[in-house]
């Protein structure tokens, strides 16, 4: 009996006891349980269809948020003014705390978003002119006096944060969310604060998108053609100032740089041209502040803002490696078939100055062989065996060589039509080189076989007008001795010089 009017005296005193003790202790999660666990379909589809309010209003500001930084990032990142953004966010931490202590003082609420967001923007602002007057006052290059003004002004936002820790009329919870972003605690205000912020700026830089691309591309020609160039860059670093402002509760001042740079610099790897560049940015800043955001949702001890840089740096890592125009797959295959187009011009035009140069293009109705052997033409350009080859198979595939007994090979008709095509283009570009940038002959079929590969239909067709009076219907003839070495078996003299040249 006594031990049941002790549970019962117990129970009394503590109402939730009795609900306590019903559950089991796996069933009770701390909170400070920060393990993640797998989500179950439930929570996917929670997601997925925005069914709660708080994911709703999230997912959007985050996603309006990544299309205001991806567009004004572009212009920022083209103009060389991408951590411009870094140090602007890091100078907004001591306006931040200043906004919390005057309102406080006055009786305001000193947690109020747009008291807070007013503090950072003047802030921000001061940083960004003290980098000017560093820049332009000293000697100190650019990047010192963003260094300078990061360090310092962030410093002192964590010193005036440790000042409003100890006021009586107030208390700094929730103001570090600040430095590294709290998402969660986003309102519909937040969010439409944040989603006309940044459509008023994506407006602005589509009003003024000529000005700002001759802005980032050629600052002198801009100005001599009447444009402010002071006042644009001014609007661009305001685009940026407001842009970095809206995204410290999203992100924090730390990550804020990432939206800014990252979606146009995975951009830059998809185009080259800078609507598109625009438009790619936009679109990857979106999908990062989406899917960020709602894999937060799903993994809830993940913090958002992190997340939200993951996702924005795997885009540019899969931007950075299957980029179309400037990726690194696809200029490791650009390269690939380079170095084999030049390899194979380089073997037939080695194939032709030798038929050239042992009077063998003309036909010859006693023997009609026109074959080379392979060991020549290691000789000739230095090749390894296995090099030489593996051209000779390649040439072989494309119908342009024939291979004969005795380690021999022949042009095709194909093959020599092509051959004479590349030495004309070849000899071209030398004649062009001793007449005009008074290149030394002996010199210059090095210098013409750095360039003669890449030469457009359209620049050798000004070559031939320019060279008109020194050049004929036929293969031009060389203006330097062919050199060809011979084997062991062949006449000593080892230099053939074409009739005439």
């Amino acid at each position: 009996m006594r031990l049941f009017a002790l549970v019962f005296l117990l129970m009394s005193l503590c109402p939730h006891a009795a609900l306590l003790a019903a559950d089991t202790p796996g069933s009770q999660k701390s909170i400070t349980d920060r393990s993640i666990s797998i989500p179950e379909w439930k929570d996917w589809k929670r997601v997925f269809l925005l069914e709660d309010y708080n994911t709703r209003i999230v997912i959007l500001g985050t996603t309006l948020l990544g299309m205001s930084a991806g567009m004004i990032g572009s212009f920022a990142l083209l103009r060389k003014r991408a951590l411009m953004g870094d140090a602007l966010s890091h100078a907004t931490l001591p306006g931040i705390a200043l906004a919390f202590i005057l309102a406080t003082s006055l009786g305001m609420n000193g947690k109020t978003l747009p008291v807070l967001l007013s503090g950072a923007a003047i802030s921000g602002l001061l940083g960004i002119a003290s980098i000017l007057l560093i820049r332009n006052l000293t000697r100190l290059k650019e990047d010192a006096a963003l260094g300078i003004v990061l360090s310092v002004f962030f410093g002192a936002g964590v010193a005036l944060l440790g000042i409003v820790q100890q006021m009586q009329t107030g208390h700094a919870a929730g103001l570090e969310s600040f430095i590294y972003g709290k998402t969660a605690s986003m309102v519909a205000s937040d969010a439409w604060l944040i989603g006309s912020a940044g459509l008023t700026c994506m407006l602005i830089s589509i009003f003024l998108y000529k000005e700002l691309t001759l802005l980032c591309f050629d600052e002198g020609f801009a100005r001599s053609r009447g444009f402010p160039v002071v006042f644009l860059d001014m609007i661009l670093m305001g685009l940026v100032v407001v842009v970095t402002i809206i995204g410290l509760q999203a992100v924090g001042l730390i990550l804020m740089i990432s939206l800014l740079v990252i979606p146009p610099a995975a951009a830059r790897f998809w185009t080259e041209k800078i609507f598109y560049l625009s438009l790619v940015a936009t679109i990857l800043g979106a999908l990062s502040g989406m899917i960020g955001s709602a894999m937060s949702a799903i993994f809830p001890n993940l913090p958002s803002g992190a997340m939200i840089v993951l996702v924005a740096t795997s885009m540019f890592l899969v931007s950075m490696i299957f980029g179309v125009p400037r990726g690194i797959l696809i200029r490791k295959v650009r390269r690939y078939q380079l170095n084999t187009k030049v390899n194979r011009q380089h073997l037939l035009r080695s194939i032709y100055e030798y038929l050239e140069a042992h009077n063998m293009l003309i036909e010859n109705t006693a023997t009609g062989d026109k074959s080379v052997p392979i060991a020549t033409l290691t000789q000739m350009r230095s090749w390894s065996l296995s090099a030489l080859n593996k051209m000779i198979r390649r040439a072989r595939q494309d119908e342009l060589i024939e291979i004969f007994p005795g380690e021999k090979v022949r042009l095709t008709r194909l093959g020599l039509v092509e051959a004479a095509r590349v030495v004309h283009e070849h000899r071209l570009w030398e004649l062009y080189l001793i007449t005009y940038a008074d290149v030394a002959s002996s010199k210059v079929d090095r210098d013409a076989d750095a360039i003669e590969h890449v030469l457009e239909p359209e620049v050798i067709a000004e070559l031939e007008s320019l060279l008109i009076q020194q050049s004929s219907p036929d293969i031009l003839p060389s203006p330097h001795t062919l050199e060809i070495k011979q084997e062991s078996t062949d006449s000593p003299d080892s230099q053939f010089r074409r009739p005439g040249s």
